[in-house]
């Protein structure tokens, strides 16, 4: 309730002028700046009571008496608090000093409430889901747009802070990107750890030979284990390679039980990943200026992305016999790769443009995103029956963005949707307390 009184002061939804508990008028002029550490939730709030400016913060409370439960009254940080506001006036609040604080009681209306409520109730899916269809299409598809490029630069951001981890390896970086991206979700964590456990220039000095690049990877991955699948010759001839490689390069594996499988067909299982991942390396990428070449043009980049399995992966899922002869694409699915320009080459452009400055680069490649199939899962199935279907990528990029950065977070007061259905009820209905007549003042148009 009191981060809802937060978000209502903050966006000046009741209006300039108020009356204090003791019936003094109340002007708003500025409401302060919102302070998300310790101290008053708003600094700096300038007022006009009974015709006399002040300067000062803003504490608000459910209950006037929650100034005391909580200590306030014993802290000398709350001595510049220049107005209390509550939802419950029950006691009046004092200074230490003695002086006492304008007080101003806010109540909410039925219907501005129970919009809240139902934002705000903790269910699965997509709250608004029963009142999407009031909002405005223009408001929907500025809101998407700018939701497309908040995910696109929050990738971005991850390139760089990569880097900044990698002491400034751009190429190791952008390897650790192409990783993530290969586990698809579910095994996004385990290939960013092995990306980065495992220096690129090792690797690259081996490049020449398949055997020995495969061996550094599924060696760093943890999955290398000298006392298994003693009857098949290629794993353990795997071991032998990373026994040596680990020594010479003093190399330390991850821990194997952090790969996911669960609800994974064979074809999809991580081996198989990074063996794409090695035939990659051995046949000469360079990941930064393979991105670069392709110049974000959709069929370079798929082409790109078009790894062959050579040899034991043709038609195994993983090591041993338990891993069992399959017969699966030898190359990743086109819907795969197209996965891999929107979670990797698009995010790519942008951070290299941060770099670089070439925007004009980074511009093709957010367009690129237009240009592609929405992504296909439960969260965009969910999105289509609450009335937004994704047209394009972009557009299924911004409703991913929206579900797991708001919706899951519970961040309804930061959407622009939750945003305009609060307005919504605030432009018809009254802040005031029932039979009395201070406060009545309609909520502002924001």
């Amino acid at each position: 309730m009191e981060l809802l009184y937060h978000y209502i002061w903050r966006h000046r939804m009741v209006g300039p002028r108020l009356l204090t508990c003791d019936s003094r008028p109340l002007e708003v002029l500025w409401p302060g700046r919102h302070n998300e550490d310790a101290g008053p939730d708003f600094q700096g709030a300038r007022l006009r009571i009974d015709g006399q400016e002040w300067v000062g913060n803003v504490e608000i409370h459910v209950k006037a008496s929650d100034w005391y439960r909580h200590g306030h009254d014993s802290d000398p940080a709350y001595d510049s608090v220049a107005l209390h506001v509550v939802a419950v006036d029950d006691v009046r609040i004092l200074r230490r000093d003695g002086s006492e604080i304008p007080q101003v009681e806010i109540v909410l209306p039925q219907d501005f409430y129970m919009t809240y409520a139902c934002l705000a109730a903790e269910m699965k899916g997509v709250r608004c889901s029963r009142m999407i269809a009031q909002i405005p299409p223009l408001v929907r598809t500025d809101w998407l747009e700018t939701l497309a490029m908040e995910r696109m630069h929050a990738k971005a951001s991850r390139l760089l802070e990569y880097q900044s981890q990698l002491q400034g390896d751009w190429e190791q970086a952008v390897f650790t990107l192409f990783a993530r991206g290969l586990g698809f979700g579910l095994n996004s964590q385990p290939f960013e750890m092995l990306a980065k456990n495992l220096p690129l220039k090792y690797v690259y000095h081996h490049a020449d030979d398949l055997l020995q690049v495969e061996a550094l990877l599924f060696g760093q991955a943890g999955m290398l284990d000298s006392s298994r699948n003693i009857f098949d010759e290629y794993y353990q001839l795997l071991c032998r390679e990373y026994a040596f490689l680990s020594r010479k390069y003093v190399l330390h594996p991850m821990r194997g039980d952090l790969w996911k499988y669960a609800r994974t067909r064979p074809q999809n299982f991580p081996h198989r990943r990074i063996a794409l991942l090695a035939s990659a390396l051995h046949h000469g990428v360079r990941f930064t200026d393979s991105l670069i070449s392709a110049n974000a043009d959709i069929d370079a980049l798929l082409e790109l992305f078009d790894w062959h399995l050579e040899g034991y992966w043709a038609n195994h899922a993983a090591f041993g016999a338990e891993g069992g002869e399959i017969s699966a694409p030898r190359n990743l699915s086109e819907s795969s790769r197209r996965l891999l320009i929107i979670n990797v080459a698009a995010p790519f452009y942008c951070a290299h443009a941060r770099i670089s400055g070439d925007f004009e680069l980074a511009e093709r490649g957010a367009n690129m995103l237009t240009r592609l199939q929405p992504e296909r899962n439960s969260i965009i199935t969910r999105w289509k029956e609450a009335g937004l279907e994704a047209d394009d990528a972009l557009r299924s990029q911004a409703l991913l963005h929206l579900r797991n950065e708001y919706c899951d977070r519970d961040r309804c007061l930061d959407c622009r949707f939750g945003h305009y259905l609060l307005r919504s009820r605030a432009g018809s209905t009254r802040f005031f307390k029932p039979g009395e007549e201070k406060n009545q003042q309609s909520l502002l148009s924001l």
